[in-house]
């Protein structure tokens, strides 16, 4: 059997403040913070993994937070919403929640015969909440504030804003094996049957929509999941073969990443689920130290005056 996709890996977005965003997604949305540690290419800048207790593909949420960060504006070209799994009957307490917290909410609506919560993070990136159709049984982390029954189950979909949607479907279907589930009016739902979770990719085609610009509250790239190397460049050898330009396979320390800007512009990543978070800490001690790219560590000392203390 040939090497499949296997759903959403990560979502990785721009912030602003680096503490904001820490209290923001560990205290308010109750995810795990997995892992701090800087930006490869610019390692002044911290990195944030945030997700399920061992950082499993399709819960994991990352950000580079630029303090001063200018805001950005959604568009064509680019990831827009990005969707969680949360259980039926959460919504009033995720309400409340934001009401308490000044976060930007609306009510509740319904596409594809499941029902929605959109909200804005505190940098304006856009997500809904989704009591999914099809049960999701991945166990969620728990916080004393946030309890199994109402917590984020990881990624149910992403959806991508693009001028023109057909290159990017046969990226989907005819590379990574999605087809086509569902159709309503300009949105489109692609699914995978490798995997239960984090399955599904929404194309909303808006041909005289501006072009997006990615800045604070934009997502920079989505990432997709494969089981390991050999099927990583596996599929980098078919996207060769489409005329594509992906990057040399790249160690990002906790997984292997290969890079392409598919058709309509929005930066798509390929990464593989080995080493995993606990190749730098153990499993108990996840996102309590600054873990440094090899390339960065005798870069320590420098770092740890220049970051911003957070916690």
């Amino acid at each position: 059997m040939e090497p499949r996709i296997l759903g959403l890996h990560h979502v990785t977005a721009i912030a602003g403040g680096a503490q904001r965003n820490y209290d923001f997604y560990k205290r308010v949305m109750g995810l795990r913070f997995l892992k701090k540690t800087v930006n490869f290419d610019d390692p002044g800048t911290y990195h944030f993994y945030f997700g399920d207790e061992t950082g499993s593909a399709g819960t994991i949420l990352t950000f580079f937070p630029w303090e001063h960060v200018t805001p950005g504006r959604r568009g064509t070209g680019q990831a827009t919403e990005i969707g969680y799994s949360v259980p039926a009957g959460s919504f009033d307490f995720w309400m409340k929640r934001f009401d308490a917290n000044g976060i930007t909410y609306n009510k509740p609506s319904e596409k594809f015969g499941e029902k929605y919560l959109t909200f804005l993070d505190p940098d304006g990136l856009k997500f809904e909440l989704i009591e999914s159709k099809t049960p999701d049984a991945r166990t969620p982390w728990t916080t004393p504030e946030v309890g199994a029954d109402v917590a984020t189950r990881g990624f149910h979909t992403v959806t991508l804003t693009l001028a023109s949607a057909a290159a990017t479907a046969e990226i989907l279907t005819e590379v990574f094996g999605y087809t086509l589930l569902e159709k309503h009016v300009n949105r489109s739902r692609y699914a995978t049957d490798a995997v239960p979770d984090a399955a599904y990719i929404d194309l909303v085609e808006v041909p005289g929509e501006a072009r997006s610009v990615t800045a604070g509250g934009s997502v920079h790239h989505i990432a997709f999941r494969v089981k390991d190397d050999a099927a990583e460049l596996y599929i980098r050898k078919k996207l060769l073969d489409r005329g594509l330009q992906p990057t040399p396979q790249i160690d990002r320390d906790y997984f292997h990443s290969v890079y392409f800007r598919e058709p309509g512009g929005v930066l798509f990543e390929i990464a593989t689920d080995n080493p995993g978070f606990t190749v730098d800490e153990p499993l108990a001690e996840l996102g309590t130290h600054l873990m440094l790219p090899t390339k960065h560590e005798h870069l320590r000392p420098q770092l740890e005056k220049r970051l911003v203390p957070i916690g």
